[in-house]
């Protein structure tokens, strides 16, 4: 018999007897199900989560039955909402568009329009599940993806508890709610919305969505230290001088100039990704990988995490202004429109930590993030003490730097080990070198998409790789001093939109006799 969707995709309700559960060579295939977005016209919706669902039924990973329903305000019927996604997935898709694949998927396409306070409309989305599981076979287990703004949360989860939504009606029955950052804007707030959404959803059913937790290169900071024995022995205050773990981007604010004020860098990054890096790089060995034994490991090494004092001299924040970026003459942060030309809103932070544990003790951790800097990329680089260099005079070794071992999360993910060797020659002269290794380069297959992975981890109820409540609120406790100290000290510090930040981003390293990676 041959499959009309594809030669990876088997014939629906076909199952392998022979399959073990505890091979990982095989994918893992989502049950019945279905998922439900809010804020289905937002541009996280359209550029990520529509075209990862198709993504994930083109490669046979979604249950044939599988439903996804949009809510919003639009006046759309189901075919609307249907061509909507269609468009998305032709524009956005990782995969190749397939035109069974897509048939099969725009069955079970369904849309409800309402706004979060009213009653009816919630009622309608709640028939509109039902009778899924009806048609669909999706068994009362369904998926709440709220992309919408945080302050929306607390009237969605009402309406969902109060229209029996966030009901698991049967044993067996399961009902999951998404939610995307910010989880708060300080630990007090962030408090309030664990204890609104685990007032409906207990917090086994709570996935708060990180993306950078679903790339593969931050997964791969496991295997990389865990599988291997080359890595690990040196992974400590003995061999390891500092670790940088940089975010930077490109671009400014263009139209997100309104969102952003007022939420600045620290808390749209540091706060989430960036500490989330630091506990998968500083973490011990778990037992296991079940979720347990990870998340653990991650709150342990959390909790030992430190601000290094004193914090004007270990922290630096700044604003981009205007300058030169790949060739183009661009304006400053006050000068894009919609902005606060008065905002002391930073888009530029850097933060310096320390770990307090035996693995850790005396290594800087520098945190830093920033809009206009130099170019896109996000790298965890641990950055190792010189040798003694006992057989060399200063001059053969002048030209080298320290052994650094780069995790490139993005764009181009990979390793990059430096390290001395010899330039050709009679003499002896010891230059940095480069071993490189690329995804790309090792790998036939593409690395999918974040959203691809999280989503089906949704739908397979494994939360590995979403934070809880204990590692949110400590996040914030670590960032919450440094924020309330620079909301008393006034305006950042500009630096040139194509620069790597502010002075003060450079005097914080220079202080301590480092400098700054320039990827």
């Amino acid at each position: 018999m041959t499959d009309p969707v594809g030669p990876d995709t088997p014939p629906e309700g076909w199952t392998n007897p022979l399959r073990d559960p505890r091979d990982k060579r095989l994918p893992r295939i989502a049950g019945p199900c279905g998922l439900v977005i809010f804020g289905v016209t937002g541009d996280l919706a359209r550029k990520k989560l529509m075209p990862a669902v198709y993504d994930l039924a083109n490669r046979g990973l979604l249950p044939p039955g599988f439903a996804l329903v949009g809510f919003a305000r639009r006046d759309w019927a189901d075919e609307d909402f249907g061509k909507v996604v269609h468009d998305a997935v032709r524009e956005h898709a990782r995969t190749p568009f397939r035109q069974a694949v897509w048939d099969r998927l725009a069955e079970g396409i369904r849309f409800v329009q309402g706004t979060f306070d009213d009653d009816e409309a919630f009622d309608r989305l709640c028939d509109t599940v039902h009778a899924l599981d009806r048609e669909r076979g999706t068994n009362g287990n369904h998926a709440f993806y709220l992309s919408i703004p945080p302050g929306a949360f607390p009237v969605v989860c009402k309406q969902l508890a109060r229209s029996g939504l966030a009901n698991q009606d049967t044993p067996g029955q399961w009902r999951r709610v998404v939610i995307e950052k910010p989880f708060g804007h300080d630990l007090q707030s962030a408090r309030e919305l664990n204890a609104i959404v685990n007032d409906v959803f207990p917090e086994e059913s709570v996935f708060r969505i990180d993306h950078y937790l679903g790339k593969e290169t931050v997964q791969n900071i496991l295997a990389l230290r865990f599988a291997n024995q080359l890595f690990e022995p040196i992974w400590n205050a003995n061999y390891v001088d500092h670790v940088q773990i940089t975010m930077a981007e490109d671009i400014g604010l263009g139209g997100r100039a309104g969102y952003y004020d007022g939420i600045g860098a620290a808390r749209d990054v540091i706060q989430n990704h960036l500490l989330q890096l630091l506990a998968f790089t500083a973490m011990e060995e778990p037992v296991s990988f079940s979720p347990e034994e990870l998340r653990g490991e991650k709150i342990k090494v959390l909790r030992a995490t430190k601000l290094v004092q004193p914090l004007d001299q270990t922290t630096a924040r700044g604003q981009y202004a205007a300058g030169w970026q790949g060739g183009e003459q661009v304006v400053g942060l006050k000068d894009e429109e919609g902005y606060n030309p008065n905002s002391t809103t930073e888009t530029y932070a850097a933060i310096t930590l320390e770990v307090d544990s035996r693995r850790w003790a005396g290594v800087p951790f520098y945190l830093r993030t920033g809009k206009r800097l130099g170019r896109r990329v996000t790298e965890i680089a641990v950055v190792f003490k010189r040798a003694p260099h006992l057989p060399f005079d200063e001059t053969m070794t002048e030209e080298l730097g320290q052994n650094a071992l780069v995790i490139r999360v993005q764009p181009d993910e990979g390793v990059t080990m430096r390290f001395g060797s010899k330039v050709p020659g009679s003499t002896m002269e010891v230059r940095d070198v480069n071993m490189d290794f690329g995804y790309g380069l090792s790998f036939t297959e593409d690395s999918p998409e974040a959203y691809e992975r999280l989503i089906l981890d949704v739908l397979l109820g494994e939360p590995s790789l979403f934070p809880v409540n204990a590692e949110v609120e400590r996040s914030w406790q670590i960032l919450d001093p440094v924020l309330e100290r620079w909301a008393a000290e006034g305006t950042p510090e500009p630096y040139p939109a194509g620069t790597w930040g502010p002075h003060s981003a450079d005097a914080l390293m220079t202080r301590t006799g480092r400098v700054w990676r320039r990827p």
